[in-house]
C-alpha cells in the first residue's frame, strides 16, 4: 500500500504548490514545495523530499512457557554504510504491504522468514518510523509460537534475495542486547519493549 500520489487537503494552514518526482528506480522519491502558516497567521514556502516505500508490518514472536522471542538476523546494507560493523541486523519478522490488510500481510511474513504459521495475533500499535523523510507507517503485532506452529525453517524468499536466520533468545538476554548495542532496529526495540512493559511478559 502506497501513499497517495494526490495532496492531501485536510490541513488548512498546508497548501502544496508543487511536486515533483526525482526518482520511481525501485521505490517513489518526490520533492514537494508548501506553504505553511504559523501560529501568528504568516505564511512561509518550505521545501521536503518524501521516500515512499509503502507501508509495512511487523510482528514479535514469542513462547511465554519458555520466556523466549523468535527473531531473525539478516543484512541491512544501508544499516552497514552508516557504521555498522558488518550490517547483520537482529529484527522481529517484517516486510511491506502488498495489495492486502496488515494482518494478512504480517502472517505471509510470519510463515515466509520464521517458518511459523501463526494463530491468533494482537495488534499492538501503528508508529510512522521517520516521519522526516519515509511515508511509511509500520503495523506492530505479536502473537505466541511453539513447535506446533512451526512449518518448516524459514528463511525467507531466495528469489527476493533473503538470506533469513532464525535466532532464538531468553527475553532478558534480547533485553540486555538492546542495552548493549547487539540489538539496534528500532522496530525490534519498540516490540521487546512493550513484551515486558504491557505484553506478554509484563509482571501483572
Amino acid at each position: 500500500m502506497r501513499a497517495a500520489e494526490t495532496p492531501p487537503t485536510t490541513n488548512p494552514r498546508i497548501r502544496v504548490t508543487d511536486v515533483r518526482l526525482l526518482s520511481d528506480n525501485w521505490y517513489t522519491l518526490h520533492t514537494t514545495t508548501f506553504d505553511i502558516q504559523a501560529a501568528d497567521g504568516s505564511w512561509s514556502s518550505q521545501s521536503r523530499e518524501t521516500y515512499d516505500r509503502g507501508n509495512g508490518a511487523t510482528i514479535l514472536l514469542y513462547d511465554v512457557d519458555r520466556r523466549t522471542v523468535l527473531l531473525t538476523s539478516q543484512f541491512r546494507y544501508p544499516a552497514y554504510v552508516n557504521g555498522h560493523p558488518d550490517g547483520m541486523l537482529l529484527e522481529t519478522a517484517a516486510g511491506l504491504l502488498d495489495d492486502d490488510d496488515p494482518e494478512t500481510a504480517i502472517r505471509r511474513e510470519a510463515i515466509e522468514e520464521t517458518g511459523h504459521r501463526v494463530g491468533e495475533v494482537t495488534h499492538v500499535f501503528d508508529a510512522f518510523m521517520s516521519p522526516g523523510s519515509v511515508t511509511e507507517r509500520l503495523h506492530f503485532y505479536a502473537a505466541p509460537y511453539d513447535a506446533g506452529t512451526r512449518e518448516h525453517a524459514g528463511g525467507g524468499l531466495v528469489d527476493e534475495g533473503e538470506h533469513i536466520t532464525l535466532v532464538e533468545l531468553d527475553i532478558d538476554a534480547a533485553l540486555d542486547l538492546v542495552e548493549s548495542g547487539g540489538i539496534i532496529d528500532a522496530k525490534s526495540i519498540m516490540l521487546l519493549q512493550w513484551a515486558v512493559l504491557r505484553g506478554p511478559f509484563a509482571t501483572r
